[in-house]
């Protein structure tokens, strides 16, 4: 069985760059957060806007993103181990998976207290809630610029770039809600700008719980089409099927394949070169930079895109043992097993 990983080494010098760089923001966006909610609380306390405990509320979440997307890429960063061959990178799409469950969380804790202001309208000081609004919006709006750059292709940064976001929208609904808070039904507008907030939250928080359970099934990559990539495989290089392949991320964009392919009986050397072309062809058309590839030449009977049952083979060769421990006690009449 062959076995690779293409990621190469001579950029390495350049991604630890961007890594550093990448945690100094990330640093420097908690603190930032975790001001905005101090003054936030304060601000909704003294004020009674209940828009912005929420946002405050969305801000402690967004501090707690922040958090665990920094320590998930500090403990990611470790390389493989004997315990963990793979190294710490499923770390990333774990944090992502928690955040996207804090978001759903606290947005029914909004929700709750947004209904029961609709039903018992309360004032606020507008012009104190304006200002600690404005403040919060601004701090958002320097949170987001500072990662904006680093989320394509990390769901660990792309879940924490969400929630600031998400809370940079907050902020503006919470700056007009304050606007307005004088005009007639402006106690209306506060839990109404509450629960708009929860709307966009609880449609992110979902779509991010989908992604990472996906990722965490071991569920194909998106938009990776597995009858197609068969087809380009077997049109490209001198096999005759291609069968029996899998192909999962063990975090937001670092894919992994496995599958079986069937040669004409030549010689080893050739069979490796074909290999080592399939295997750049991988990383180049397909993003897919480690691959397992089984040669063989008549071995599988079930040839399908993916194995008809990934216990086939265990199950067969417990009964092949079963088999043989019979015809030892002379329970059969076989004297012999074929494996094939």
């Amino acid at each position: 069985m062959e076995h690779t990983d293409l990621n190469p080494d001579n950029t390495h010098a350049e991604s630890d760059g961007r890594h550093d760089h990448l945690d100094r923001n990330l640093l420097l966006s908690i603190v930032l957060n975790s001001v905005i909610v101090v003054a936030e609380i304060a601000g909704g306390l003294v004020s009674g806007s209940l828009a912005l405990l929420s946002d405050a509320m969305h801000n402690m979440s967004d501090v707690a993103a922040l958090c665990i997307a920094f320590l998930a890429r500090r403990y990611g960063q470790r390389p493989p181990s004997l315990r963990h061959t793979y190294g710490l990178k499923r770390l990333e799409v774990l944090a992502a998976l928690v955040n996207g469950a804090v978001l759903l969380v606290v947005s029914t804790v909004i929700a709750r207290e947004a209904f029961s202001r609709l039903l018992h309208p309360q004032g606020v000081q507008g012009g104190l809630m304006f200002t600690v609004a404005l403040i919060g919006l601004v701090a958002n709006l320097g949170s987001v610029f500072l990662l904006k750059s680093h989320v394509h292709g990390d769901l660990n940064m792309q879940s924490a770039f969400l929630h600031l976001v998400q809370d940079t929208f907050s902020s503006v609904i919470v700056v007009a809600a304050a606007l307005l808070s004088g005009w007639r039904y402006g106690p209306y507008l506060d839990p109404l700008a509450s629960l708009l907030v929860i709307v966009v939250i609880m449609h992110s928080g979902w779509s991010l719980l989908r992604q990472t359970l996906h990722i965490l099934m071991e569920g194909t990559p998106a938009g990776l089409d597995l009858e197609a990539l068969k087809q380009d495989i077997e049109q490209h290089f001198p096999i005759r099927d291609l069968h029996h392949v899998h192909v999962w991320e063990v975090n937001s964009g670092q894919r992994m394949l496995t599958a079986h392919l069937v040669f004409d009986d030549k010689p080893l050397a050739g069979v490796e070169a074909t290999l080592e072309a399939i295997r750049r062809h991988l990383a180049e058309e397909w993003s897919i930079a480690h691959a397992t590839l089984e040669p063989e030449i008549d071995r599988c009977q079930d040839r399908g895109l993916i194995a008809a049952s990934p216990w086939g083979l265990n199950r067969e060769l417990s009964d092949l043992k079963s088999n043989h421990t019979h015809t030892e006690r002379g329970e059969g009449h076989d004297t012999s097993t074929t494996i094939r």
